[in-house]
């Protein structure tokens, strides 16, 4: 009888069993990957359609797994970018092998608990950054020994960093950027010791320094906290980080002198401490940083000259800008082999510039404007044609246009306005093929316009105004078919204007002024759709105006002043909505049209001698024949005695209308094809017409004669609303120049010396204020109508932020200014208080500031009230208000919350005190029928589109303006087609 190897026996068991236990446990990892898919994420683009069950119970082929192959185990899960839904899928972390989970930029939403934690201890990598997390970041169990990265960045945690973030041993990667976290910086982050990457930026922090524990981070590479409300003086700690490749500390608070000790950042290749409040000289250490590329210390207040051991450096991009900088630029800069962007304006430099500055380095932006420069432009500044920046307005500058320029191709924007340049300008520059903004008004060039200009196909921007150009105005800028500003004012151009230019069908803004341009005004303007300025003042014109320029649909600003034209004035301008209107000093003959003949326009049309008007003083009246004057004696003597017998009448119904006092309408304007009397329309404005009051005035429901129903809004008059012209100007600007589906049609307006009317397409159904609180209106308002309506207005919106140059903000959002026609489809109304956004005196870094809080209580964003700053995203905290109105069917600040609680704070405590559950079948928060309008009754398929909206509406109302969409993202996220499924 053979007997066997016991070893033979055993090996090959102990195999088997190995095998088992590893299908035994892919197995497990299958099934808990497709339990979670069910149960807790929901999928609606299918990037997981593989996830489905298999014969061999193994998912490592499946999207977004990845496996051990010796282990056969899975160890990572990256769903990243997925557009996947649902609260955090804690259920992944029970595959015990799992080391990294990847979840970023998707729509996870709801809390991060600890409780949800707990199965995640093993975890190795943690990412859920740019998802709608809410609420407190949660407090690690102990567990979590072997945590090496976290990323919670870009969500809407808010409070206080736990203390538990200060015990992770093995952590190296900790972000919490973009996030509403209120606290100070806690100095127990020092203890992290094995950190290299630490993101703290764009956090509303309570101000607070930066802690000097920092420094014990000696393993650190990169320290990011921009935007963190940082005060006080960087610590001298902070050399301790010789690790250290990123500094940066921008836009906060920071004061004192950049310390000595930043000298012991010998790794450091960036630093970034730009908008600050730092002062003094820069340290003499920073000489020691031979790995240094980037310096910016732009937006300081650092004083004293530049040290010859710093322009010495191997920097690569050196940004001083808007300090007080003074002296000279050390020559020494020239020398730099590395430096490829140079950044100094808004200082006091002053003397010449290295006269080899660009000869040794890849030059590529150079911007010293508003500085005491002389001397002349260095000429190797693109001497290895890298260059696509100079940048030198506001300086003293002077001599020629260096010809070396002629040769840059790769320059593409140039402005050196306001200098004392001269010379003619080199034939070639004129023509240099990536050539898209060209600045050189306000200084002394001569010579002509070449020819080769028509070589910049890419320009769009030309200014040369304020020169001493000559010569005829070449046809070639007709080639210029991206041309968008042209500008070249005070010169000495003569000859005709090239009549090719109506062929620039891009053209918006056309300033020739002050020149001596002959012959006529191009005719052929039916191209120039996008003109809203032409300045053709002060020049030797002649011939006739074009009645084309009143067909132009958005001409604002007509100048054509101090010429020789000839000819009526074409009845076609009335057409234009005219800011700015001149056609004074010419030689223009005939009766003024019906549409100037107002005081208004008397200064525009003075200087033409043979003009006549039957009223503006001091232009002549029209003589009349004595045929006519005969018949007109006739029908004089009939309208007499008619106007005796009817004017008791009429002084009755004027003093009805305006309690006792006539009110003479001296300017209607109409913006939309509709047939209606002024006279008509004010007498309808009594009482009993009266379908809503505001702030602004009445609004009055009236029948035209045509059979068409307009709502007339009459503004408050006298003292009672001081401000009503600017409120009816702001109306006329805002919705006499757009259109859109879901903005209200502005129909006519109308002016008189104490009387504002305007005139707007009829709203069957009112407001949305009133359908949503009026107990007669709201039953009609069902979840489906809501929808369609939140989505309209919020199309409205975008429209009026992404769409319409300049930006316009509302400033008033609220249902009350949401009007409903008679499907229920929204319109954006009542501008009287928009503002638009555009760089002018207003406007200060991207926002206009206001001179008094404007808006209704309870729709205004939190920064507003304090800070008077006005940007679109004052808008989305209102429209997110109206969509948690719409929701709950309750006031913004209806009594029923409680005392210091408005709607969002309501909603938001509501939604967050809850976890997600399954009820009858349907995902929802525990407590959503308490929050839900009860009036809608709402179908299971309703409750997960709002349970959609809610999570809208309260990014919308984040209370940091960074972390609110912009209009354009909340129409996307509206319209998504997406379920919020729950978790366990």
């Amino acid at each position: 009888m053979t007997h066997l190897d016991p070893k033979a026996v055993f090996v090959p068991c102990v195999l088997l069993l190995w095998c088992f236990t590893l299908v035994i446990s892919i197995a497990g990892d299958y099934e808990i990957l497709l339990r979670v898919k069910n149960a807790q994420i929901d999928d609606p683009h299918g990037n997981l359609h593989d996830w489905v069950p298999n014969k061999d119970h193994n998912p490592c082929n499946w999207t977004g797994i990845t496996c051990d192959p010796k282990q056969l185990a899975v160890i990572s899960i990256n769903l990243s970018g997925f557009g996947i839904f649902g609260g955090f899928p804690s259920g992944f972390c029970r595959i015990h092998t799992l080391q990294n989970l990847s979840l970023a930029s998707n729509n996870i939403n709801g809390t991060l608990s600890s409780e949800s934690l707990s199965l995640c201890s093993h975890l190795q990598l943690l990412s859920l950054s740019n998802n709608l997390l809410v609420g407190r970041l949660p407090e690690f169990p102990p567990e979590f020994s072997q945590l090496q990265v976290l990323d919670l960045s870009l969500n809407n945690f808010s409070g206080d960093i736990p203390d538990s973030f200060g015990r992770f041993p093995a952590l190296k990667v900790l972000t919490l950027s973009s996030n509403l976290l209120s606290g100070q910086i806690p100095a127990f982050l020092g203890n992290l010791s094995e950190l290299t990457r630490f993101e703290l930026a764009i956090n509303p922090f309570k101000p607070g320094p930066l802690p000097p524990e920092i420094g014990n981070l000696t393993k650190l590479e990169n320290l990011f906290v921009p935007t963190a409300n940082l005060v006080g003086s960087i610590p001298e700690s902070i050399g301790n980080l010789v690790l250290l490749k990123n500094l940066d500390l921008s836009d906060n608070d920071l004061s004192g002198r950049i310390p000595e000790s930043i000298g012991g950042l010998r790794s450091v290749e960036q630093i970034e401490l730009f908008g600050n409040q730092l002062s003094g000289e820069l340290p003499e250490s920073f000489a020691n940083l031979s790995a240094l590329t980037n310096l910016d210390l732009s937006l300081n207040r650092l004083t004293g000259k530049l040290p010859n051991k710093i322009a010495a450096m191997s920097i690569g991009s050196l940004n001083l800008n808007d300090n007080f900088f003074e002296g000279e630029i050390p020559e020494s800069l020239a020398s730099n082999p590395n430096l490829w962007e140079l950044k100094l304006f808004n200082n006091s430099f002053s003397g010449t510039l290295p006269e080899n500055l660009g000869q040794n380095s890849d030059l590529e932006n150079f911007d010293v404007s508003t500085n005491k420069f002389t001397g002349e432009l260095p000429k190797y500044l693109c001497f290895r044609k890298k260059l696509q920046n100079i940048i030198a307005f506001d300086n003293r500058f002077s001599g020629n246009l260096p010809s070396t320029l002629s040769e840059c191709s790769s320059l593409a924007y140039v402005r050196i306005q306001n200098n004392e340049l001269s010379g003619e300008v080199p034939v070639n520059f004129w023509g240099l093929p990536l050539l898209y903004f060209l600045q050189m008004d306000g200084n002394r060039f001569r010579g002509s316009v070449s020819p080769s200009i028509s070589s910049a196909r890419n320009l769009s921007t030309l200014l040369i105004s304020g020169n001493n150009f000559s010569g005829e105005f070449p046809n070639s800028i007709c080639r210029l078919h991206e041309l968008v500003t042209l500008q070249v004012s005070r010169n000495q151009f003569s000859g005709d204007i090239p009549f090719c230019i109506t062929e620039l069908k891009k053209l918006q803004k056309l300033r020739m002024e002050e020149n001596l341009f002959s012959g006529k005004i191009p005719s052929s303007v039916s191209s120039w759709t996008d003109l809203t300025e032409l300045n053709l003042s002060r020049n030797q014109l002649s011939g006739e105006i074009p009645p084309g320029l009143g067909d132009l649909p958005v001409l604002n600003y007509l100048d054509i002043s101090g010429n020789s034209i000839t000819g009526e004035i074409p009845v076609e301008l009335t057409k234009l909505k005219l800011n700015q209107f001149n056609l004074s000093d010419n030689k223009l003959y005939g009766k003024v049209p019906s549409g100037f003949d107002q005081d208004l326009f008397v200064s525009s049309l003075l200087g033409n001698p043979n003009l006549c008007s039957p009223d503006l003083k001091p232009i002549p009246p029209c003589q009349k024949s004595k045929r006519e004057s005969f018949y007109a004696l006739i029908v004089l003597s009939i309208c007499v005695v008619l106007l005796l017998a009817s004017s008791l009448c009429y002084f009755r119904t004027k003093s009805n209308a305006f309690g006792g006092k006539s009110k003479k309408l001296h300017k209607v304007t109409t913006f939309q094809r509709i047939g209606f009397n002024e006279e008509d329309v004010i007498s309808s404005l009594t009482d009993e017409n009266i379908i809503g009051s505001g702030g602004s005035g009445r609004v009055y429901r009236v029948n035209l004669k045509t059979g068409q129903t307009v709502a007339v809004k009459k503004l408050w008059e006298g003292c009672r609303k001081p401000d009503t012209e600017s409120i009816f100007r702001s109306e006329v600007d805002t919705l006499g120049r757009i259109r859109h589906g879901n903005i209200v049609k502005l129909l006519f307006s109308c002016s008189g010396e104490e009387c504002r009317i305007l005139g707007f397409e009829f709203m069957e159904n009112g407001s949305l204020g009133d359908a949503l609180h009026d107990e007669r209106s709201v039953s009609l308002l069902d979840w489906p109508k809501r929808f369609t309506i939140a989505v309209g207005a919020a199309q409205g919106l975008a429209y009026l932020h992404h769409d319409c140059v300049p930006a316009i903000v509302h400033r008033d959002v609220k249902s009350n200014n949401i009007l409903l026609d008679e499907e229920f489809r929204a319109r954006v109304a009542d501008f009287g208080l928009a503002k638009t956004l555009q760089l002018d005196a207003e406007v200060a870094e991207g926002h206009c500031v206001m001179s008094r809080v404007a808006g209704s209580y309870g729709y205004i964003a939190p920064e507003y009230a304090y800070t008077l700053k006005v940007t679109e995203k004052s808008d989305v905290y209102s429209f997110g208000v109206v969509l948690l109105e719409l929701i709950t069917g309750k006031w913004p600040t209806d009594s029923s919350f409680g005392d210091n609680m408005d709607i969002v704070k309501w909603v938001t405590e509501a939604a967050l005190s809850s976890s997600q559950v399954e009820k009858d079948g349907v995902c929802g928060f525990k407590d959503l029928d308490r929050i839900v309008d009860p009036m809608m009754n709402p179908s299971e398929w309703d409750y997960r589109e709002i349970e959609k909206v809610m999570h809208v509406a309260l990014l919308c109302t984040s209370a940091f303006p960074i972390n609110r969409p912009s209009m354009r993202r909340v129409v996307e996220l509206l319209l998504k087609d997406a379920k919020l499924s729950c978790s366990k």
